[in-house]
């Protein structure tokens, strides 16, 4: 069985936590992403038909800057990768000393089955969904990979 990608970021945290004597309200404050987007939206396919995907947006600390992260698209996105991607794209960002907060996103698809239009049209439908929630001075996304075989 796989553990789970949030579980063992939360885990992390609180054994660099001991190690730093981190106090337990920071630990607890970092354990949870500042704002976590769940959104269901519409697509016109090829054929005319609309199908309804799910997206996700973690924006998990901004203390540094903007967040920053990718967006996954792919059949095995779920809301606690995206937490935990983002978490750990907060430690990256603070490890490395870069200005800016970490986030995540990921909409649930098999792009495998998807034409280059509706894979444009999917892209488009989630941007306009979570825009109000992006931005350069706010949270700046950008392409992942497709974890599809």
């Amino acid at each position: 069985m796989i553990e789970n990608p949030y579980k063992n970021a939360i885990k992390q945290l609180k054994q660099v936590g001991e190690i730093l004597s981190l106090n337990p309200e920071t630990i607890n404050r970092l354990s949870v992403p500042n704002k976590l987007i769940t959104v269901n939206f519409d697509v016109v396919m090829d054929n005319g038909k609309t199908k309804t995907f799910t997206g996700f947006r973690s924006q998990h600390n901004n203390n540094l800057g903007p967040y920053k992260g990718g967006i996954r698209f792919s059949e095995q996105v779920t809301v606690d990768e995206v937490k935990a991607l983002s978490m750990w794209m907060t430690w990256k960002c603070a490890v490395a000393n870069i200005p800016f907060g970490g986030s995540k996103g990921g909409v649930i698809v098999n792009t495998k089955n998807l034409s280059e239009n509706e894979l444009k049209n999917l892209s488009k439908a989630f941007m306009k969904v979570i825009y109000k929630d992006i931005g350069p001075d706010t949270d700046i996304p950008a392409p992942d990979m497709d974890i599809t075989l």
